[in-house]
Formats: structure tokens, C-alpha cells, sequence
């Protein structure tokens, strides 16, 4: 059995009095891909930073490939994409590339075919345009994202780090680093990655960890979660309400424990006690019009609304991870 790609051990950070991360532990399978999810301030980019050797932990262990974390032959099997993008807005986008891959040994015609391969890839180069012989500051902020992912990419790392990867990115640019998530993993890459979009996590996620205000809340296999959750949520699709007669259903605390309200979707929670079948015969009563009524397995945005609560959520989104 491999090794882990990462093994965190009652792993505690301070700053000044602030525990911004408590007694983490997590393990990361090799060849999966982890999400690390919590709020703005919940320690995601703090535990980063420590994974990395960027920060020490104040107690704790920390191991990478079954190695810790200070060796540096190891550290050079990692690939890390920061939270805060920064490129050399004046130089040459293939200079650019040249000069991250030489960090990693990278040089010659080696390097340059693979900086070749992932502009293609990335669709960076084409017939019409080769934005590799353009300034960075001449592409769009996506295409700078882009950039900076090949940068990371470029050493073929056995493991990627990636902080908030989708932040500011449009659909088309989403989609074409998610695709590139899937094929790591068909690699036998491992992935991690930190975030607070959830539905990205629970498409790509073999497993994640939550963590609140620096604490782990769960962790464990994406299928597993959502299991243990199983049962108590209605999926819920009206054809408008206009005279708001199913969201007066909803209201009854009673009936409802919580409601995420997506205007014509609900992804409903039952009170205790209460059934499916009773809010359904309510709101067919009231003649709400429905579309869909399915008992689901909770989205992971809604497990995580259920588990660090909304206070939580409110709390960090001014702060830093």
C-alpha cells in the first residue's frame, strides 16, 4: 500500500493569541483528488502554507510522500498554485515559463515542447494566435490564471497544490482546468486543492475535509458524506410562486428545519419528527405549483451550510484562509 500523498498530525498554528489552525489531522490517498473546503479565514491557505514549508506548524507533524515535509528532494515533487496569482506583467509569456521551469531544472528544447504542449492545451496557442510570444500584461485575467497553472504544471509534480484555483475564473476557463484535474488524477497524480465553491468540490472530489474558524468539521470520501446525510432533504422545483404559497409551507418550522432557497429550486431539510409526505400533501393542499419532489442525498453546499453554519460562513468571508 502506498504511502500517503499528505498526512497532517494534530497540526496547530498561532499568530499573536489566534489559533488559526486547531489540532488539524487529515490524510490525503495518493492518486486522489482531496478538497481542502471552509469559508474565507478558516486556516485552508494557513494549512497550505505549513504542507508547503512555506510556515512551520507551532506543534504537529506534517509528512509528503512519506517523507516530511522539510526535504527539499520532496518539495520538488510538488506543484503549488498560490491564492495570490503574480506574474511579470512586462516579460514575454514563454519567458515566463522558461524561467519557472528552470526553477525545477528544467531547460532547452525539453522545456520548450512541453511549454508548446500545455499552450496547446490550454488554448493559449493556435493557428490565429500564439499567446506565448505576448506580454502577460496583454492577456485577459483568465488567461493569465492559465499561465500561472502552467507554470506549476510544467515539472510534471506528483502531487498539485492548488489554492482557490477557480477564484475569478469564467466558465470557459473553469471548465478547462477542471478537465485538466480530471486528467492528473487518470495520471495517478494527487490533487488538492482549497476552496469555498462547493459544487466544484463535489464534482471533482473523491474525498474532502471542511474546516471552521481553524477546526476540522468532517472529512472523509464525497459518497460517504453525502450518505451520512442521506434522507432528511427533499430536492424541491416549483413552476414560480407567485402567490407564495409554497414558500408559507416552508416556513413551518415544524414541517422545515432549513431552506436554501434558489428562487424556483429548495433544497429543504426536515424538521424532526417530520416527514416527506406530510410537507408534500401540505403543499399539494395549498396548491403549490410543483415541478419536481425527490427525496435526495444533501448537496456537499449544504452539508457545509448544516455543519459550519451560516454565522461561520458570515464570519470568514472578510477574512483571510
Amino acid at each position: 500500500m502506498s504511502e500517503p500523498a499528505v498526512l497532517i498530525r494534530n497540526v496547530v498554528k498561532r499568530y499573536a493569541g489566534h489559533v488559526a489552525v486547531r489540532d488539524l489531522s487529515l490524510t490525503v490517498p495518493t492518486g486522489t483528488v482531496y478538497g481542502l473546503l471552509g469559508p474565507n479565514g478558516a486556516g485552508k491557505t494557513t494549512t497550505i502554507r505549513m504542507i508547503l514549508d512555506i510556515i512551520l506548524p507551532d506543534e504537529g507533524t506534517i509528512t509528503l510522500l512519506g517523507k516530511p515535509n522539510t526535504d527539499a528532494a520532496t518539495l520538488d515533487r510538488l506543484g503549488y498554485l498560490p491564492e495570490e496569482r503574480g506574474l511579470y506583467k512586462k516579460m514575454v509569456v514563454r519567458d515566463v515559463l522558461r524561467f519557472l521551469g528552470s526553477l525545477k531544472g528544467l531547460s532547452g528544447a525539453g522545456l520548450d515542447r512541453r511549454i508548446d504542449e500545455w499552450l496547446d492545451r490550454l488554448t493559449l496557442r493556435s493557428e490565429a494566435k500564439d499567446w506565448g510570444k505576448a506580454k502577460v500584461d496583454e492577456l485577459s485575467r483568465g488567461m493569465q490564471q492559465k499561465v500561472q497553472f502552467i507554470g506549476t504544471l510544467l515539472h510534471d509534480p506528483e502531487v498539485v497544490i492548488l489554492d482557490e484555483p477557480f477564484s475569478g475564473l469564467d466558465p470557459i476557463n473553469a471548465q478547462a482546468l477542471k478537465d485538466t484535474v480530471v486528467d492528473l488524477k487518470r495520471r495517478g497524480r494527487t490533487v488538492l486543492f482549497s476552496t469555498h465553491l462547493m459544487d466544484n468540490a463535489e464534482r471533482l472530489c473523491d474525498a474532502v475535509c471542511i474546516i471552521a474558524k481553524g477546526e476540522k468539521v468532517l472529512d472523509g470520501r464525497v459518497a460517504d458524506v453525502k450518505a451520512a446525510h442521506a434522507s432528511r432533504t427533499v430536492a424541491l422545483a416549483l413552476d414560480g410562486d407567485t402567490d407564495g404559497v409554497a414558500r408559507e409551507v416552508l416556513a413551518d418550522r415544524t414541517l422545515v428545519a432549513e431552506v436554501d432557497d434558489q428562487n424556483t429550486f429548495f433544497e429543504v431539510r426536515l424538521a424532526p419528527g417530520a416527514g416527506a409526505q406530510e410537507l408534500l400533501a401540505r403543499l399539494v393542499q395549498r396548491g403549490a405549483p410543483l415541478r419536481r419532489f425527490e427525496l435526495v442525498q444533501p448537496s456537499l453546499h449544504q452539508i457545509f451550510l448544516d455543519k459550519v453554519g451560516a454565522k461561520g460562513v458570515e464570519a470568514g468571508m472578510s477574512g483571510h484562509g
